[in-house]
């Protein structure tokens, strides 16, 4: 499979499927952070200078990566190559259309990041974080009727980012307690290492926490800015803007009802009568907000986020046997046979989970041709093959895609060839996916590949150095430095050292160590 989980957190949800305390704790330091003057000027007159002078958009960014550090090593952070790829094609269009408005200037966009992240929590939800982040709960995928209902939440935090609404929020709150609130991120920070949720629920209870949690929570005004900005992101990327007004008027019928905590964007983003009524007069005279027909490619997604995000047995039995029978339509039989295929791969049901992905391919074929969903399928069908121990044929099951040279086809690719042990696929893999790490050295899934590869071709310092970028990608500096020293002391007892290898790892420790170095003196300030 190419599920890897590296590390998310969310706010603390009393009922929740679990306890995640880390992303109040991040969230708690981060408004510290941001509380603290900047030198830096930056020209953004729609801000006012006050934003600008006090939170600088350097500032900003720094604190985004500080935060996103600790999300990779949370358990919930999902990087699930498949499902994360359909996120990224709804949200790089989205960023496409800010730049072209104007909305996303020239040191904004440098300094940004623009990252869509998935959290493996069940609730519906997404938020913004500083530097261009945005986390995208399974729960919210799995809700979504289309392409362009997910489009437009991604919209609407997108805005908050452009309009940098949490500076603004937090400019709006200097006047509260520094050391007040640095007294109760410490109690967090320490009680978010212990095991014990009630330690960390006594820490976070009281007034001063909901002082800080209103801090985080964006106001109306800022909510009915981002609505607008991002209606007109929506509609310039192409999707469909009456995204946006169904979307909203799905989660005005959840509001309705006790969601049992499982809608916490109604909380943070409330909806009001306003709001809804304006999304709806955005779509023009006479022009209905009617649910559009969601596309298999969708279905699909959503049948992978159902799996992942409840990790449950039980929740993943129920959805082994969902079946509509002849009486659903054709989408919704292939949608059910692959996630019975798929539910059954994660309870280790591997009879079950071929017979799903093969039922699936077969309906797919009684259709008319669909590239996307072709492709995803033949993704799972190989995902299943790999599982049950036939490598060769999940390798034959790719050969329609061969020219495809995607992250998730390379990844999988990689870990077909490690299983299948034969030295050129794998070194033509590691190549592969080497070349992808120099591109992006932050895919810390990645760079695990490349390092299992490299190991078994016989390259141990090559894959000391791969395992080392894996740890630094996902915020471990002290264990990514540990591994590149392992790195060192091999190639000094060894003759026959690969001597660029050797120098890559010297240069790399110096820096991952200057790096260490800036990180404990910001901490420290």
């Amino acid at each position: 499979m190419i599920v890897v989980n590296r590390s998310v957190a969310t706010t603390l949800q009393p009922n929740s499927m679990s306890s995640r305390p880390a992303f109040t704790t991040i969230s708690l330091a981060l408004t510290l952070a941001l509380l603290t003057p900047s030198r830096a000027q930056v020209n953004l007159p729609a801000l006012g200078d006050s934003v600008s002078e006090q939170v600088s958009v350097g500032a900003e960014r720094r604190l985004g990566e500080q935060v996103m550090r600790e999300i990779r090593r949370d358990p919930d952070y999902l990087d699930d190559p498949v499902l994360l790829e359909y996120v990224q094609s709804i949200w790089r269009p989205l960023v496409a259309a800010a730049r072209a408005r104007g909305d996303i200037g020239v040191e904004l966009d440098a300094r940004f990041d623009w990252e869509a992240f998935l959290v493996r929590d069940r609730s519906v939800n997404a938020f913004a974080l500083p530097g261009g982040f945005i986390g995208v709960h399974l729960g919210l995928i799995a809700i979504t009727g289309s392409r362009d209902e997910l489009a437009a939440v991604l919209a609407h935090e997108l805005s908050h980012l452009t309009q940098r609404h949490i500076a603004r929020s937090i400019v709006n709150q200097q006047r509260q307690s520094l050391v007040g609130l640095a007294a109760l991120i410490v109690g967090i920070i320490a009680a978010s290492r212990s095991s014990s949720a009630d330690a960390t629920n006594a820490v976070v209870t009281g007034g001063q926490a909901a002082m800080v949690q209103g801090m985080l929570n964006f106001s109306r005004d800022m909510e009915r800015e981002a609505d607008r900005v991002g209606f007109a992101v929506l509609e310039g990327a192409g999707f469909a803007p009456s995204g946006m007004a169904q979307m909203f008027e799905k989660l005005e019928g959840a509001s309705r009802l006790n969601d049992s905590l499982n809608y916490p964007y109604l909380r943070t983003h409330p909806l009001t009568i306003e709001r809804i009524g304006e999304a709806r007069l955005r779509l023009g005279p006479g022009v209905q907000a009617t649910p559009a027909a969601g596309s298999l490619m969708h279905e699909l997604m959503r049948a992978r986020a159902r799996v992942l995000m409840d990790p449950r047995v039980e929740t993943r039995r129920r959805l082994q046997a969902a079946d509509p029978g002849q009486a659903g339509s054709a989408s919704e039989r292939i949608a059910a046979a692959a996630t019975t295929a798929m539910a059954s791969l994660r309870l280790r049901d591997l009879d079950r989970a071929r017979a799903g992905a093969d039922r699936a391919i077969q309906l797919l074929r009684e259709l008319p041709p669909d590239p996307a969903a072709e492709r995803q399928l033949a993704l799972l069908q190989a995902e299943v093959l790999l599982e049950v121990g036939q490598p060769s044929r999940a390798a034959a099951a790719l050969e329609s895609l061969a020219a495809d040279s995607s992250r998730p086809l390379q990844l999988l690719r990689g870990q077909i060839a490690l299983a299948a042990g034969a030295a050129e696929p794998m070194r033509r893999s590691a190549e592969d996916l080497q070349t992808r790490v120099a591109q992006n050295p932050g895919d810390a899934t990645a760079w695990l590949i490349v390092s299992q590869l490299w190991q078994r071709l016989g390259q141990p310092l090559r894959a000391l150095r791969a395992e080392a970028e894996s740890r630094a990608a996902i915020g471990d500096i002290s264990g990514a430095i540990d591994r590149l020293r392992a790195g060192q002391r091999m190639a000094r007892g060894s003759s026959r050292a690969d001597f660029v290898e050797s120098s890559v790892i010297d240069t790399r420790v110096r820096e991952l160590e200057a790096q260490r170095r800036e990180l404990a003196a910001a901490l420290r300030g």
